[in-house]
């Protein structure tokens, strides 16, 4: 019974759901059918719906960290002997504006993997930096290195979003006032 749970409401690691009791919808399930049925994956969701605290679940589960996945389905469906280092890039921060701004924060993610890991680089470009991680990190580990990128997704609304003049024009009688509007756009950040 989650009845005595908080409520996650805009929390988006694994980690913190698990260790400060909030309500969590058990999707490690999930977890264990990518492992069993592919290599490479491209998880395309709209914001707020779950992309970051799927991917925060995957990389505590790859990192072997068992007392997180308590009462749920991966507890005991999951060879907890082994862990994989876990590179999560994220650039959940916001869009990069520019090139430099973009290599500037690919140049700041290596940075903290060097740091986190004992890595020295010894490539100076990003491709080459970020290759000598994942292949030092297998090296190092004798494990295959998993990686996470949690991308951030603009709004590009003319082609793949609702203006809101189209919500109005489109959905007119389905949306009555403008407290329908204002909870379609609380729904769906705006």
């Amino acid at each position: 019974m989650q009845k005595n749970k908080k409520l996650p409401i805009g929390i988006q690691t694994f980690e913190k759901i698990a260790q400060d009791n909030y309500c969590y919808v058990d999707k490690t399930h999930f977890v264990q059918q990518l492992l069993n049925e592919g290599t490479y994956y491209f998880l395309s969701r709209p914001r707020r719906f779950g992309k970051s605290l799927f991917l925060s679940t995957l990389k505590a589960a790859f990192e072997g960290r068992r007392e997180l996945f308590q009462g749920l389905f991966l507890y005991d469906n999951w060879d907890w002997s082994q862990s994989n280092p876990v590179v999560h890039i994220s650039f959940g921060a916001g869009v990069a504006r520019s090139v430099e701004e973009l290599q500037e924060t690919c140049d700041e993610i290596l940075y903290d993997h060097s740091r986190a890991f004992g890595i020295e680089y010894h490539k100076a470009s990003l491709k080459g930096r970020f290759a000598e991680l994942i292949q030092t990190l297998h090296e190092k580990t004798g494990r295959r290195v998993v990686v996470l990128v949690d991308e951030y997704d603009k709004r590009f609304s003319d082609i793949c979003d609702y203006t809101q003049d189209e919500l109005e024009s489109t959905f007119y009688g389905w949306i009555d006032d403008n407290t329908d509007l204002t909870k379609v756009k609380t729904w769906y950040n705006g």
